[in-house]
């Protein structure tokens, strides 16, 4: 389930009423009672699943989903014991479900630091900063000007948080630095298609910063769409990178100005990635390797390798190929002459 100190649970409903409030139909089980959402690898028993792209379908007989929303064609692929929805649409129906089921806890802009919120000793607010309900902020930790922390959010000991920085949906450990302009915990870029056009996904994940990562000025590092978006410790951002949902960054990552990481990529530790760089999503970057200025990554990296170039492959190769394509040009060149 989402995490209570972002997400209030809203009352629970029957399959029967899901199912007329989404647009669905009930093939099995209508009485079931459902309390949530979850993706199939990790919902129980008294959650809604579904399944979107068919390669998923082997954790579609392994969830311990209460119920499962499909498409019609994969309506006898439903494993047994969970009770059946099926949509045309069913990535759009699990959307509108969970907005049935879960919603986001709201800050209160007036309150300044609030009453509920949890300071410890030594703790600096600067003038316009907000602070919402059950935030918890270590001692040492320094607030700058106009800061928004959101609800729920837990920040460690002697931290340093700049200037107009928005922090929401987030678990940050001890020393972090975020520069002015930081933003933590906005929505993934989540959307489905449906008869309707684009509808927006939830996102219900959060974003968890450990000890010592530093993230440069005008950044944003955006939470999960469901599972968590994870820094490793001491990784350094610069500004004007971007993060997206369910990365999941390895610890002693360095990132350059302008570095575009899509939605689920993961990197082990001691990455670097240089200026401009773009990863594209769902893809893995191996432990200790270096990508690129400039570098468009369109495949995984391999641990200890150095890419570059659009599409990315190993440096080698690329100065081969940009060698070669030199020459040919010269060539073509003496005899147009």
């Amino acid at each position: 389930m989402p995490d209570a100190r972002f997400f209030e649970a809203l009352p629970s409903l029957t399959v029967a009423d899901l199912a007329a409030r989404t647009g669905c139909e009930v093939v099995r089980d209508s009485e079931v009672l459902i309390a949530g959402v979850a993706p199939l690898g990790s919902a129980g028993p008294d959650a809604v699943a579904f399944l979107f792209d068919r390669k998923h379908v082997a954790a579609l007989a392994d969830t311990g989903a209460g119920a499962v929303i499909l498409h019609p064609d994969m309506a006898e692929r439903a494993p047994q014991g969970a009770a059946v929805l099926t949509s045309r649409e069913p990535q759009a129906a699990w959307a509108r479900a969970s907005l049935l089921l879960h919603t986001a806890r709201e800050l209160d802009s007036t309150a300044g630091v609030h009453p509920d919120a949890r300071l410890e000793p030594d703790v600096t607010v600067a003038a316009g900063a907000v602070i919402g309900a059950g935030a918890e902020i270590g001692r040492g930790t320094r607030i700058g000007a106009n800061t928004v922390i959101g609800p729920g959010v837990a920040i460690g000991r002697d931290c340093r948080i700049g200037a107009n920085v928005t922090i929401g949906f987030a678990l940050i450990g001890d020393r972090v630095t975020l520069m002015a302009g930081v933003r933590i915990g906005e929505p993934g870029f989540g959307a489905t298609v449906s008869s309707q056009g684009p509808i927006d996904i939830p996102q219900l994940g959060r974003v968890i910063l450990q000890d010592n990562v530093t993230v440069g000025a005008n950044s944003c590092i955006d939470r999960g769409a469901y599972d968590d978006t994870v820094i490793g410790e001491n990784t350094k951002i610069d500004n004007l990178v971007m993060v997206g949902h369910n990365c999941r960054i390895g610890r002693n990552n360095l990132m350059a100005a302008n570095t575009g990481i899509s939605g689920s990529v993961t990197s082990g530790d001691n990455v670097i990635f240089g200026g401009k760089a773009g990863i594209a999503d769902h893809l893995a970057i191996g432990e200790g390797a270096r990508v690129a200025a400039g570098a468009g990554v369109l495949q995984n990296i391999p641990a200890g390798e150095t890419w570059s170039g659009y599409p990315a492959r190993p440096l080698r190769q690329f100065l081969r190929e940009t060698i070669w394509v030199s020459k040919q040009a010269s060539r073509k060149g003496a005899k147009d002459a």
